[in-house]
């Protein structure tokens, strides 16, 4: 069965609620957003979200400025028809339209919710190993997993959270990246 597939930008409050009900971390990113939301047969099932990424220094490893690297943050998609891989392919044709100067991607799956990267996989996204979280880039909160940023953003430093709170130390993520520039894209060629 073949569905009616639409992306098309969406407001915060539309992601927002794609990530709160579909998206396993029910946290919404904080910062400066790209949000491209997800429709089926005109149902609204899901947002695609790039950031600058929490790191000022996301695209120092490559060479790059901030503006020219971008973060796939979440992935947030409620029952659909369409393979996340398609999705996702049409969302990054779409930023690259917005933001033309951007001359890669970089993701995250997290193992801890059983994430392999098997979207970034199967969308011939380059895979860099496994990237550990450096002590404070994120918090448990009030039993709550926050990042540093968002930390930073709410309370200013972590001797104002009113909170119980501790250092996630366990923050070993699976790394991917994805060139968009022919520079880019023959300095990391897939082998």
């Amino acid at each position: 069965m073949s569905s009616n597939l639409r992306l098309g930008w969406c407001s915060h409050e539309a992601a927002k609620y794609a990530v709160m009900n579909w998206h396993y971390s029910r946290a919404m990113p904080a910062g400066k957003l790209v949000k491209i939301g997800v429709w089926e047969n005109d149902r609204f099932v899901g947002a695609v979200i790039f950031s600058r990424g929490a790191n000022n220094n996301i695209g120092k490893p490559f060479g790059l400025k901030q503006t020219e690297i971008c973060e796939l943050v979440r992935v947030a998609l409620s029952k659909h028809e369409t393979p996340v891989t398609r999705i996702v392919a049409i969302a990054i044709k779409m930023l690259r339209k917005k933001a033309p100067g951007i001359q890669m991607l970089i993701s995250y799956a997290d193992p801890r919710q059983g994430h392999k990267g098997v979207i970034y996989q199967a969308g011939n996204w380059v895979y860099l190993g496994k990237n550990k979280s450096w002590k404070g880039s994120h918090y448990i909160v009030n039993g709550k997993k926050m990042h540093g940023r968002s930390v930073r953003a709410k309370w200013g430093s972590e001797k104002n959270i009113p909170y119980e709170w501790e250092y996630d130390l366990d923050g070993e993520k699976h790394k991917y990246i994805y060139p968009l520039s022919k520079e880019m894209k023959e300095k990391f060629a897939r082998s």
